[in-house]
């Protein structure tokens, strides 16, 4: 069996998928890597909430997959939202690399000033750690922001550490404590999308990694429940059943927080509805801000 399987074109994007088909390679698995541009990928000057979110970097392959142009497609798990279309399904998610993100500077710390994010998070985790920085927009791919930041444009930037591990990129800086820069859910996570085929299916179950999946399910379950997507401050992240789970206000300044021990997605779904419950007025307040209906 030969299978063609679709990627976005930025080098994160095809690591991850030369990822995948190797293991794939390693099992005696033909493949074919189709190359496919999303819009979040030609929509750079504009924060992600303005076109649509996180899911704009996936519809473009979802559709692909559905038209019979490629089988399947390899994804940043955090990427993939919570509504799904039919007829696509999730046969395989990869053991977690680092959930952490990274503070790149070359600076001494207490030099940094001006910081370069796109997340609604991470400027929020920013703004609370230390009200008095600057979080200035900062779209594109790895090599565009780290040219960027090396241009002067920003005294650090912040990015997902997997993305780092996976590009065999080091900078100077450092990894961000989870506990108060708790990632958004998915964070360090691959995961193979492909046509509800249990033929093609089969071939990428052997990838699965079930302790990842697990945690990764919780960590979905709680965010279908809080909702607000990328246009809200979340953090939630689980391991081994352990979850830390937050809202914040767009400047930091306040928030909610939950850390429990979850067994199942059930359990965590029901955490997910008490976070959205503490966190309604800051939930509220984001939409408002952004010119959105909550």
């Amino acid at each position: 069996m030969s299978l063609r399987i679709g990627t976005r074109g930025s080098a994160l994007a095809l690591a991850q998928t030369n990822k995948v088909v190797g293991m794939l390679a390693d099992r005696g698995i033909e493949t074919e890597v189709v190359t496919i541009t999303t819009e979040g990928d030609t929509a750079t000057g504009v924060p992600l909430h303005a076109i649509g979110g996180q899911g704009v970097f996936v519809r473009a392959l979802d559709d692909a997959i559905l038209k019979g142009e490629i089988d399947a497609a390899v994804h940043s798990m955090k990427d993939i939202p919570a509504a799904r279309p039919a007829g696509l399904a999730c046969p395989a998610v990869l053991k977690r690399d680092s959930p952490a993100d990274f503070l790149a500077h070359d600076l001494p710390l207490d030099a940094v000033r001006v910081v370069g994010s796109s997340s609604t998070r991470r400027r929020a985790q920013l703004l609370r750690y230390d009200p008095a920085l600057e979080v200035k927009q900062l779209r594109g791919n790895v090599d565009t922001r780290i040219r960027k930041l090396r241009e002067g444009q920003y005294d650090a930037i912040v990015l997902a550490e997997a993305g780092l591990e996976r590009l065999g990129l080091s900078l100077p800086g450092e990894a961000l404590p989870l506990d108060q820069f708790v990632p958004s859910p998915n964070q360090g996570t691959v995961a193979v999308v492909c046509r509800d085929d249990p033929d093609i299916a089969g071939v990428f179950e052997a990838l699965d990694h079930a302790p990842t999946r697990l945690d990764v399910m919780i960590e979905r379950a709680v965010m279908e429940e809080v909702g607000g997507g990328c246009f809200t401050p979340q953090g939630i992240y689980c391991r081994g059943g352990d979850l830390i789970a937050e809202v914040l206000a767009l400047d930091g300044s306040r928030w909610k927080r939950i850390e429990q021990h979850v067994a199942t997605p059930e359990e965590a779904r029901a955490c997910g509805r008490a976070l959205r419950g503490k966190a309604a007025d800051l939930i509220r307040e984001a939409y408002a801000a952004l010119g959105l209906r909550s």
